[in-house]
């Protein structure tokens, strides 16, 4: 694999390395370079990129970069660098815009209901920025709509994990039945099948809140670098975009 793997993506993988290693000598990283909540005091407007490069865990980054060369590197081979480039970076800001357009609805579906009930938006951003929010609140709102109008402000997301997604529609597309087999189920399954799957069990745990993965998973930023890629796969087979368009 490590043979076979392309320029655009070897340097991809470097970079997400070494923005992993970086993150540890300094903190400070985390909170300029994560994602977050466009409407709070956190936001930076290059986060929508910075984020994509950023992991929360040696286990976040290892499956991302591993998929990132298992799928990367076949694209790129038969696109070449600036398609395949153009294609992952918008998967992953658009994964970037779909999770904010979401942690929106909650936050101010949320907000809503503290308003209609005369609850000062004053105090509620000055509590939030602060990480914190007033129990009595719960009078008018459910506990879980407070803690998805809580994390939407205030939780930043990080990952390739939006462009890896995108990536993983493309291989559909290119090579639909291409067998591949999720970890711990040792059974060969086309990707024409394997990735729409993924994509249901990620838009699943969205929806209800049930995550088959884990905890802390920004699920809609999946959904979002899958829909983003499809779109874009879509647009590219109807209007036929090969590899010299890219080249000239």
């Amino acid at each position: 694999m490590m043979n076979n793997m392309t320029d655009t993506v070897k340097q991809l993988l470097i970079i997400n390395v070494l923005f992993f290693i970086g993150s540890y000598f300094v903190p400070q990283a985390n909170e300029l370079l994560s994602l977050h909540y466009f409407e709070s005091d956190g936001f930076k407007f290059w986060q929508p990129i910075t984020h994509m490069f950023m992991h929360g865990s040696l286990m976040h980054i290892f499956f991302n970069m591993f998929a990132l060369v298992s799928f990367g590197s076949a694209l790129e081979h038969f696109w070449g660098a600036k398609k395949f480039l153009f294609f992952y970076l918008s998967c992953g800001i658009g994964a970037a815009l779909i999770h904010s357009g979401v942690n929106y609805y909650h936050f101010h579906d949320g907000l809503n209901v503290l308003l209609s009930h005369n609850v000062d938006k004053v105090q509620i951003i000055e509590l939030l920025n602060q990480g914190k929010y007033d129990t009595t609140w719960l009078e008018f709102i459910s506990q879980n709509e407070l803690e998805k109008m809580y994390s939407s402000y205030l939780t930043p997301a990080v990952g390739a994990s939006g462009a890896i997604y995108g990536l993983l529609v493309a291989f559909a597309f290119m090579f639909p039945n291409a067998e591949l087999m999720m970890m711990f189920i040792p059974v060969p399954i086309k990707a024409k099948y394997f990735v729409p799957v993924i994509v249901l069990l990620d838009l699943f745990s969205g929806v209800t809140g049930f995550s088959l993965f884990g905890g802390n998973i920004a699920h809609f930023a999946h959904v979002g670098g899958a829909l983003i890629g499809f779109v874009m796969m879509w647009y590219w087979k109807k209007n036929q975009f090969d590899k010299n368009r890219w080249d000239r």
